[in-house]
């Protein structure tokens, strides 16, 4: 073979090595870190294998108010779509909110711990009470809203009961609000036919492709269409939810409540527009900690009792979203009820590998149950206060910048369309990752290089003295 032609085999038997490795290495990564996402979390269970959540209290409906209920999905539903609605509305005397679901057991966040349902759909439409692990649960009150947050699997069969439930509560007059990806839970109920409608920035394209019957809008916060509310990405669901208490109880209980939630430029006046987003450079680093799974640390975010639902969802939320960390629920008990009355199930650190840190949302370290800082002792493991510095997702992402670094904070705040240019996102990002990039490259450079070396090698081999 002319040498030309042999060096242009070699050329592109390396540049295919190369890129070979190259996606091998993305593809393991990828795989390690979605199968990881994916896996339902471990939860606590008593020694005879029997759940030990108690069952939340339901709340009378007022007399002069409005009845909220946020579902649950039964593969997965993105925990800050559905807690920080509830914490929304909870936070008004002129709204009862409840959970509800297809079944009375735990329902899983993505990433985040179980939250038990106070109703199962039936409990809302059959008029019928349920038995419950400890006695009976009157049937639910009808609701005037209902939230429909992302759930991982929108189109399935194990999610039509969800499907169903929220399209008879809206053929009965409620008012529906679907956030984030929980705009492709309603367009597969038809709810959304012929009405305009938006998403997370991610989900628009392939919902306009999937839904050419819906008018999907980029650019802004929320979206109303006659009696459905959807909104843009994860932390929309905020200003939404004010938009809702704004129309239902006024504006002077709306500017109340916007007060005590804090979400980044919102009043009675502002305006829906945001920034059109798309994925660009600026969020390698995400992509890098995706891609880069090995030797990824374990944070145990550690519950107690009263932790208000948007510290508990943002904690949560920045490392599912950043691939940073490994977020683990942990409590005392493996149970803990919230703010707002919300009762969600963790892990008990028994039932945790040994985590990097642990990390306490919404409360100082001193609130902690003395078990746990005796844990904490013994293994070694440094306990931080989240929300040090602010509270809800203005407080996590200062915390997941001072862990993750600047460039992964501000990217992660962009991927739950979270106004972030006011705080202050210092941070360094350490080593593992740069380290584990250069390996991979280095890796790839020698695959590549590999057809170059063996042809040498046999080259000086059949021109040595000794060669054939």
């Amino acid at each position: 073979m002319p040498t030309f032609a042999r060096r242009t085999v070699t050329v592109a038997a390396s540049a295919a090595l190369a890129l070979l490795t190259l996606a091998a290495l993305a593809l393991a990564g990828a795989r390690v870190t979605l199968t990881a996402a994916d896996a339902p979390a471990t939860t606590h269970r008593s020694t005879t294998g029997e759940r030990t959540e108690p069952t939340p209290t339901p709340q009378p409906a007022p007399k002069d108010g409005y009845v909220v209920a946020v579902v649950l999905g039964a593969t997965g539903t993105v925990g800050s779509d559905a807690l920080a609605p509830y914490e929304v509305f909870a936070s008004s005397p002129k709204f009862t909110v409840y959970t509800v679901a297809a079944t009375p057991g735990p329902a899983p966040t993505q990433g985040g711990p179980d939250i038990v349902p106070t109703y199962t759909f039936a409990d809302t439409t059959s008029g019928r009470a349920s038995p419950r692990s400890t006695g009976t649960v009157a049937p639910g009150p009808r609701p005037d809203v209902v939230v429909v947050p992302a759930v991982n699997q929108p189109d399935s069969s194990q999610e039509a009961p969800l499907r169903a439930w929220v399209t008879a509560q809206a053929k009965d007059g409620a008012l529906i609000l679907g956030v984030c990806y929980g705009s492709g839970v309603l367009a597969e109920t038809n709810l959304l036919h012929g009405r305009t409608a938006t998403s997370h920035w991610s989900r628009i394209t392939q919902l306009t492709k999937t839904h050419p019957d819906v008018n999907w809008v980029r650019g802004q916060r929320y979206v109303q269409d006659g009696p459905i509310i959807t909104t843009a990405g994860v932390t929309s669901g905020i200003p939404a939810a004010l938009h809702v208490i704004t129309d239902l109880a006024g504006p002077t209980e709306a500017a109340r409540v916007g007060g005590l939630v804090g979400y980044p430029n919102w009043s009675l006046n502002a305006p829906t527009d945001i920034p059109i987003q798309s994925f660009t450079t600026r969020d390698l680093p995400i992509a890098f900690n995706a891609l880069a799974p090995w030797g990824r640390p374990t944070v145990g975010l550690t519950l107690t009792d009263g932790v208000g639902e948007i510290d508990l969802a943002s904690a949560f939320e920045v490392y599912d979203v950043s691939y940073a960390a490994r977020a683990v629920p942990v409590s005392a008990t493996g149970t803990i009820t919230t703010k707002h009355g919300l009762v969600v199930r963790t892990n008990t650190l028994a039932d945790t590998p040994t985590p990097t840190r642990l990390a306490v949302p919404g409360a100082t370290t001193s609130a902690l149950d003395a078990t746990i800082h005796a844990w904490a002792t013994r293994h070694h493991v440094t306990i931080d206060a989240v929300h040090a510095t602010a509270p809800g997702f203005d407080g996590a992402l200062e915390y997941l910048a001072s862990q993750a670094g600047q460039a992964t904070a501000v990217s992660a705040a962009k991927m739950i369309d979270y106004p972030a240019a006011h705080l202050p996102l210092d941070g360094h990002a350490g080593t593992r990752v740069p380290a584990l990039v250069s390996l991979g490259v280095a890796l790839t450079a020698a695959a590549g290089a590999a057809p170059t070396l063996l042809r040498r090698a046999r080259n000086r081999h059949l021109t040595s003295p000794t060669g054939n």
